[in-house]
């Protein structure tokens, strides 16, 4: 089985190209180029660096969300037309657990990428010895210290579990846990390399979804965004103040 997966959710985009189990191919780019710009040149670069072309593709995975709207839209938009023409299945994969499962240090990882108006979207995984990933909260907008506060409260009951921190979110976490001062659980943030890679994670996902048969068309891929859009958000406050009136 071929997948390719693609990850335009954050400033640096990523494609990976998996046969198999295998991985054969992984590209990222965090030059700060719009993703319209860059996407398509680095897709085109995996298929013919791995030799195939869209048609040898089995699945399509794309990170669904959370992240940065229009990133999002960008990279659903180039796997809908890549999927479209051979009618190749697809796979949404949810951003968080792309970044948390591309983690490899045991332990509680806390995927977080940076929301602006002082929020993450997060969730919480715990990774155990033999890779397996444990989904322990759903992928959310909160502030950092809400995220770490999960954090806290579930290490004291699990103790003898570190904290990873991924995304780039990730620093916001630390810095909301420098300040508590605290000296356990150890939280520590994964390699710069590590923190913002998804694309490969998500093949590996998409892979095992395929496998389960729990794949959709290109036509049903949507974003997921987790919050409302800057325009919907300020039309609700509209109304809200238009109520109040």
């Amino acid at each position: 089985m071929i997948v390719l997966g693609i990850d335009s959710s954050a400033k640096t985009a990523g494609v990976a190209v998996l046969r198999d189990g295998t991985l054969l191919y992984e590209s990222w780019l965090g030059t700060g180029f719009t993703h319209s710009e860059t996407l398509l040149e680095l897709t085109d670069a995996a298929l013919r660096a791995v030799r195939i072309t869209p048609a040898a593709v089995d699945v399509y995975a794309v990170t669904a969300g959370p992240g940065s709207f229009t990133g999002l839209r960008i990279g659903m938009a180039l796997v809908k037309g890549l999927a479209a023409a051979n009618d190749t299945p697809c796979v949404p994969v949810s951003t968080l657990r792309a970044l948390a499962a591309a983690c490899d240090v045991p332990g509680l990882v806390v995927p977080a990428m940076d929301a602006r108006r002082g929020e993450v979207y997060t969730a919480a995984f715990l990774k155990k010895e033999d890779g397996t990933l444990l989904r322990l909260r759903d992928d959310t907008a909160q502030s950092a210290a809400a995220a770490m506060d999960f954090a806290a409260a579930w290490c004291a009951e699990n103790p003898g579990h570190s904290v990873t921190l991924v995304g780039d979110g990730a620093y916001l976490c630390a810095a909301d846990w420098a300040k508590r001062g605290l000296s356990a659980p150890a939280v520590r943030l994964a390699s710069e390399d590590l923190r913002t890679r998804a694309a490969a994670a998500a093949a590996r996902i998409a892979a095992e979804e395929a496998a389960a048969g729990q794949t959709v068309p290109a036509a049903d891929l949507r974003p997921d965004y987790h919050r409302l859009c800057q325009a919907e958000r300020e039309r609700a406050e509209r109304e809200a103040a238009a109520k109040a009136q």
